[in-house]
């Protein structure tokens, strides 16, 4: 069984930035990603990273945040710029991806963290 911790969410005023770290017992080879669930919404996918490394975001990221992964600390990161208030949500961490259905579909990742809370607000 794959356990991922996430770790570096809190509360930030909007324009302001924060960084998400997820450790895994598993392998940092697995493609991995970053989900949110807003209160009253469904789970969505942020960024996901191929086990190449390849990046890939939901269009609503536009340019301000930045997945990426360190193999020698078996660590998930996801550096956020530019908050806004409907970035607020609780963010997950996610491994191993089944295959399908898209890579940034909650439903197509086997291992789940706990999550992380984010909250942008003045």
């Amino acid at each position: 069984q794959v356990q991922l911790v996430e770790s570096g969410g809190g509360s930030v005023q909007p324009g302001g930035s924060l960084r998400l770290s997820c450790v895994t017992s598993g392998y940092i080879t697995y493609a991995m990603g970053w989900f949110r669930q807003a209160p009253g919404k469904e789970r969505e996918g942020v960024a996901v990273i191929d086990g190449g490394g390849k990046p890939k975001y939901a269009t609503f990221v536009k340019g301000r945040f930045t997945i990426s992964k360190d193999n020698a600390k078996n660590t998930l990161y996801l550096d956020m710029d530019s908050l806004s208030p409907e970035d607020t949500a609780m963010y997950y961490c996610a491994s191993f991806w089944r295959g399908s259905p898209s890579m940034l579909d909650p439903r197509s990742f086997k291992y789940w963290g706990q999550g992380t809370q984010v909250t942008v607000s003045a």
